[in-house]
């Protein structure tokens, strides 16, 4: 009992800390983490493990700060989620935490390991380029698929026609 009201003293220190120091941001406790660009606002959840719960936190506060508001490619939200755990762990010091390293990769993890499912492709199983926001292109075999606009969906690779020998 002891421990959880330690972590929510915690928790609402660096939520104040925060909320002084990033007055035109909100935080709103809710379900999951992640940061609204077109509300200016940061959704963060409880997680009842020290220092753990922080991480997030700063993470999507990183997101708020680099000025992330959308991506275009994959590959680019991939990007984008590696600059914001930099900047998170600058923010921890900031703060008198220490992101953990290897947190930071297994998070990444679920990114590449999603960036990798959407990429290969469902004929020959080769890695591909992605030619639009919902679309590969398989460069060995020229086939061409569909994928999810949602980053949380599980993969589904729809193929489509492929084009024309010569057109890219």
């Amino acid at each position: 009992m002891a421990a959880t009201t330690l972590h929510e003293k915690i928790m609402r220190n660096l939520i104040t800390q925060l909320t002084n120091d990033y007055p035109h941001l909100s935080f709103v406790q809710g379900d999951s983490f992640y940061w609204s660009p077109q509300k200016n606002t940061i959704h963060y959840r409880e997680i009842n493990e020290l220092p753990e719960s922080a991480w997030p936190l700063l993470h999507e506060v990183g997101h708020a700060q680099l000025g992330h508001r959308r991506y275009a490619t994959d590959f680019e939200l991939l990007t984008l989620e590696i600059e914001a755990w930099e900047h998170a762990k600058e923010l921890a010091q900031k703060y008198g935490h220490q992101i953990d390293d290897d947190h930071i990769q297994d998070c990444l993890d679920t990114y590449r390991d999603w960036l990798y499912r959407r990429s290969t492709c469902p004929k020959c199983t080769n890695s591909s380029l992605q030619i639009r926001t919902d679309t590969y292109r398989c460069f060995n075999c020229n086939n061409e698929w569909r994928v999810s606009a949602s980053r949380k969906c599980r993969t589904y690779r729809k193929t489509q026609k492929a084009p024309v020998s010569g057109a890219f």
